[in-house]
């Protein structure tokens, strides 16, 4: 008979052990699903956490990785570093009137809170919430200031959509830009601003296929008549 060591009930590291998966066969690596202390669960085999391989769900991994970004930053001060220069951006946008982008910013009366003036303390908020070399800084509300609980960090083609300068659209009970609505419909964006302004009702500018779309239809229908 084979007999395995039941660790249900055991920690290892962050991991809870929940229970066994699968059933007891020779040869065969035992699996156990976990309980995080972050929260997640996720299934790990039992040699893993037996030897400390795995001790959590992958977060501690984040953590360390980030808590290592922090200290390479801090340690050669940041400035030259591209979240530096966001920070620096930023704070030009909002208070410096020679700055180009100034009406935009600090001319409508948008300010940097006083916490991010010290660019430590915006630094560690970057890095602790998804700060990634690829993504802007992006205010949630574009009336409201710079502070932590109004901003995050999207990519560059998210951030467009949170323009000003876009137009909103509600429809089926969601408010988006219109650029969202096109990308969901696959209609041009032109298209659907033409229909609107040519009196067509939301519903139907957003909806309706378009020559190019049902010729498209149309033939691939054909296609598979012939297959």
């Amino acid at each position: 008979m084979h007999y395995f060591k039941d660790i249900t009930g055991m920690k290892f590291g962050r991991l809870l052990v929940i229970k066994r998966l699968g059933a007891v066969k020779r040869g065969q690596e035992l699996m156990w699903e976990c309980q995080c202390d972050c929260g997640n669960k996720c299934i790990v085999k039992g040699s893993r956490l037996r030897n400390g391989t795995t001790r959590s769900c992958g977060c501690l991994k984040k953590e360390l990785l980030a808590e290592r970004a922090r200290k390479r930053m801090l340690k050669h001060g940041g400035s030259k570093t591209r979240l530096y220069k966001i920070w620096t951006c930023m704070k030009n946008r909002c208070s410096c009137s020679s700055n180009t982008h100034f009406n935009c910013y600090g001319g409508r009366g948008i300010k940097v809170c006083n916490e991010w003036e010290d660019f430590e303390k915006f630094q560690l908020w970057a890095i602790n919430n998804g700060y990634e070399e690829n993504l802007t800084l992006d205010r949630i509300d574009n009336d409201g200031n710079y502070e932590p609980s109004n901003c995050r960090w999207v990519t560059r083609k998210e951030q467009s959509f949170n323009r000003r300068t876009n137009h909103i659209i509600e429809f089926n009970g969601k408010k988006r830009p219109l650029g969202q609505w096109a990308e969901i419909y696959g209609i041009h964006p032109r298209t659907i601003r033409t229909r609107l302004d040519h009196g067509w009702s939301v519903e139907k500018a957003l909806t309706q296929p378009t020559q190019r779309k049902r010729n498209k239809e149309d033939q691939k229908g054909e296609n598979s008549a012939e297959d």
